[in-house]
């Protein structure tokens, strides 16, 4: 019998906590609930969840404090919860790492649901290393292999220049993830590159292109933020 996913709730509100907890227990999750942003910590360590549900307004360390010090050493997925609907908030959390963000209160059908897809693209992973250390990304119709520079689109090569393809290999390596230009700047072209942020659109242009959606991924744009590599459910 394959092991029960582990899901790590968080929420300071123990009656919310619970109800969450009954809902994911009856769709054969297994769950551990904790009330602030300490526990959460610990808990993540000891527990080693599947999948984080973090509510924003925790006592001592909050939501976003716990995201980003969880992102800094792993991928684990994370959907945050909150009774805060402004766009900056949403922004906000999705820029910290999280990996979907779901309003309160909710309905516990579209909870599961959202659980449940966002597994689904963290399960397997979808970064292949093997024993020499190749990294590769690989989704339908689309292979990004930065170890030989070689991208693969509807089965036929596509020819891009360094900088493209570090860019999309970046990009798909993180699914959902948002990134604004100017971390886009920072990670492919560096620190040090003088610039402005219309080069990140110039090559995300030729990207396009280049490549094919899928009806299962899109290199997409975020309105008045940037850019992801959107993997849909």
């Amino acid at each position: 019998m394959a092991a029960k996913q582990k899901i790590l709730i968080v929420d300071d509100d123990e009656n919310i906590a619970e109800l969450i907890s009954l809902y994911l227990i009856k769709e054969c999750f297994d769950t551990e609930i904790v009330h602030d942003g300490e526990a959460a910590l610990s808990a993540f360590t000891s527990y080693e969840p599947n999948l984080i549900l973090l509510d924003l307004m925790l006592p001592g360390i909050d939501g976003y404090q716990v995201c980003r010090e969880i992102r800094s050493k792993s991928n684990v997925p994370i959907i945050m919860l909150s009774a805060k609907g402004e766009t900056f908030d949403k922004v906000l959390g999705l820029e910290l790492g999280a990996d979907d963000y779901i309003m309160k209160p909710f309905d516990s059908k579209e909870l599961v649901a959202r659980v449940k897809a966002v597994l689904r693209r963290f399960s397997p992973s979808r970064e292949e290393r093997n024993p020499a250390g190749i990294k590769c990304v690989e989704y339908e119709g689309l292979s990004v292999n930065l170890s030989n520079y070689a991208v693969i689109n509807n089965g036929r090569p596509v020819d891009m220049p360094p900088k493209e393809l570090e860019l999309l290999y970046f990009l798909a390596s993180q699914p959902n993830q948002v990134f604004t230009r100017e971390q886009l700047l920072d990670n492919i072209w560096g620190y040090e590159y003088i610039g402005d942020t219309r080069t990140v659109d110039v090559h995300v242009k030729r990207l396009r292109e280049k490549i094919s959606d899928s009806d299962k991924w899109s290199l997409s744009t975020v309105w008045g933020i940037g850019y992801k590599f959107e993997v849909k459910a």
